[in-house]
């Protein structure tokens, strides 16, 4: 375990077990050097505890690398619940886990990932003061969703040279909250839009909605498209996916996309230009970290727009370099984190 930490730089990692809940939850905090460590919580189910330990600490890491980059006054941290298989009471479960947040005495502050919503960051706030995304607070995602369409406005203007998206090809992959409004905002741009979830009726859904064209979950790697937009969960581009891409850019909302660090090289070699995800989904830690300090949402929406310019250096940079966008944007991130003084 010890050496897992060391590899990924992570400074903490907690557990907490509660049979009278059926509470299993794992917080990582990967630093505390720019400030509390701030991550939401992911509430899934999970085949093994250690594929749980593994994303907890992965997560945090990228919420490190997410906040540096997007000049947020934040160490980076996740916590994972693994889902019960049994009946549970959710509210008591949230409670038990507010417990567990405010015993971390501040180093580590929760808001809404996969599977949990307001109503649990609701739960949460009984018990700790250390959680945002509350009802009171509001909903993360639809910042998430708008930094994504900027990056892959981005994206698209460096390597496809075209100002607009109208007529762009874009296939978004999952259709949670965040890749259904992504969708929205497409539709709003007229670009050509091609979509997939793991759950059919949602996809028939948005089809109906906003005129897309539908993929299944297999056959979305295969699609030609000009943006592949991976909205779901992480680790999709690997050996096997990356071979089937048909895509020239990949910008989307989903954590932790690279399966492992060599992949961005991999995306790189066929010359498939790479948004790294937590440039692009830095949208909603934005709104959450300024939002908690009582930042006004005019500076908000100021700070999303810089997405775009981040993005367009780490392209320039790594075009120099002649090297991944990947690299170029972790040894960005790892300079402001590890070499200030």
């Amino acid at each position: 375990m010890f050496e897992r930490m060391t590899n990924a730089k992570l400074d903490e990692l907690h557990f907490r077990s509660d049979s009278s809940t059926g509470l299993h939850a794992i917080i990582a905090i990967h630093n505390t050097r720019l400030g509390p460590a701030l991550g939401g919580t992911r509430f899934i189910s999970y085949d093994s505890t250690n594929n749980a330990i593994t994303d907890a600490i992965r997560l945090a890491k990228g919420m490190s690398y997410k906040a540096a980059l997007a000049g947020i006054e934040s160490g980076g941290g996740k916590a994972v619940i693994i889902k019960p298989l049994h009946a549970f009471d959710r509210n008591a479960l949230f409670n038990k886990f507010g417990e567990f947040i405010n015993s971390l005495n501040g180093n580590y502050i929760t808001a809404m990932d996969s599977g949990t919503t307001m109503d649990d960051m609701d739960a949460i706030a009984t018990k700790t003061q250390y959680v945002t995304s509350t009802t009171r607070s509001g909903d993360p995602s639809p910042y998430t969703a708008k930094g994504v369409f900027l990056s892959i406005k981005a994206a698209v203007a460096y390597k496809l040279g075209k100002e607009s998206l109208d007529g762009v090809t874009i296939a978004v992959q999952g259709l949670g909250h965040v890749g259904g409004e992504l969708v929205r905002l497409l539709a709003e741009a007229d670009a050509r839009i091609i979509i997939c979830d793991v759950d059919k009726n949602k996809t028939e859904h948005f089809a109906r909605c906003f005129k897309t064209d539908t993929a299944t979950p297999d056959a979305i790697y295969q699609t030609k498209c000009d943006v592949f937009a991976p909205c779901g969960l992480g680790a999709i581009l690997n050996d096997q996916t990356i071979p089937q891409l048909q895509c020239k850019i990949i910008a989307g909302a989903a954590n932790n996309q690279l399966t492992e660090e060599r992949h961005g090289l991999d995306i790189f070699q066929r010359d498939i230009l790479y948004a790294p995800d937590y440039v692009v989904n830095a949208g909603g830690l934005i709104y959450v970290a300024l939002n908690h300090q009582g930042i006004s949402h005019n500076i908000i929406y100021e700070r999303l727009n810089n997405i775009e310019n981040s993005l367009s250096q780490i392209f320039e940079q790594a075009d120099n370099a002649g090297t991944a966008t990947s690299e170029v944007a972790d040894q960005l991130a790892e300079d402001i984190i590890f070499n200030q003084q």
